[in-house]
């Protein structure tokens, strides 16, 4: 099972209307579309709007597009500024306050699933925000244990090739803060357990020219946001182009791929729930083809 949504489908409407002023949002990946385990959404907050306090029975995850709205989690205050992302835990309370002019807008991912109108509450308002200035939001201070900010040097390369200065305004480099590199394919973590989520990771995904992940299934559920680039997906033996702002979803057991034919880099954004195993979150075709061909020329396959 699959869905794919175009830029142009994604219409955003109201949200919160009793607990916020100038938000709307778009659900782009839950129940409808044949989702379990994920609501991951498109947000938008204008000048001088909100979200009251509130705080919910499951984890939400963020990652800001554009405009600077400011975060308040358990009574502090973080602006936040484009390629910041973090984590809500399960049960803190915030809230939001919008951009001193124009419009914010992020990506949020929810898990597990918020639970559908008629059964037990899953989220609690407890009044408007505190509206006190805070500071900067400090990536680098290990007490900002929620947040991280994404660049363009954290998915490069040749960039981490080289030792980082002692006084360098990032966080300290780790295994922690590892790029994955593989097939053409570069992966940043911005949302794991790193940053306390224990139910769902979010990352940052470019595909090179000619970077491929060939046909396999996972044992969790993938939402996408296309940031830059097109690409090819296939899933369920069918075919997709996939442009900036276009949404697709995976859903456990369905056989996908993506391959980047294209003469420039590919970046989306995805999410992932409930978090991979340890083992066994990949299952790619070409390997138990191999199996199956060893089996045949073996004489064993009955």
């Amino acid at each position: 099972m699959h869905h794919m949504r175009r830029a142009a489908d994604i219409k955003l409407v109201p949200d919160y209307v009793k607990n916020s002023a100038n938000y709307s949002r778009c659900s782009m990946v839950d129940r409808s579309v044949g989702s379990v385990h994920m609501d991951f959404g498109l947000c938008a907050l204008g000048a001088g709007g909100r979200i009251d306090t509130h705080f919910h029975s499951f984890e939400e995850s963020f990652y800001i597009l554009e405009g600077e709205p400011t975060l308040i989690l358990n009574g502090q205050a973080y602006p936040l500024s484009p390629g910041t992302c973090g984590l809500v835990p399960v049960g803190v309370p915030h809230a939001w306050i919008g951009p001193k002019s124009g419009e914010a807008r992020w990506l949020d991912m929810m898990a597990p699933q918020p639970r559908p109108t008629g059964l037990p509450d899953d989220t609690f308002f407890l009044g408007p925000p505190d509206a006190a200035a805070g500071g900067e939001t400090d990536i680098r201070d290990p007490r900002s244990r929620h947040f991280f900010r994404m660049t363009d040097r954290d998915i490069d390369v040749n960039s981490l090739t080289v030792g980082a200065r002692i006084d360098a305004p990032t966080v300290s480099a780790s295994m922690a803060t590892a790029l994955l590199v593989y097939s053409g394919i570069a992966v940043k973590m911005l949302v794991d357990q790193r940053l306390d989520a224990q139910c769902h990771t979010m990352f940052m995904v470019e595909y090179q020219r000619g970077g491929a992940a060939h046909l396999h299934d996972h044992p969790l559920e993938e939402a996408y946001y296309l940031l830059d680039g097109e690409v090819e997906a296939v899933a369920d033996d069918k075919i997709y182009i996939l442009k900036p702002g276009d949404v697709f979803w995976t859903g456990v057991g369905c056989v996908h791929a993506f391959y980047n034919r294209s003469n420039t880099t590919v970046r989306w954004l995805e999410t992932q729930a409930p978090q991979p195993p340890s083992r066994h979150s990949y299952r790619f075709n070409r390997d138990w083809d191999y199996v199956k061909d060893k089996l045949v020329a073996a004489g064993k396959l009955k």
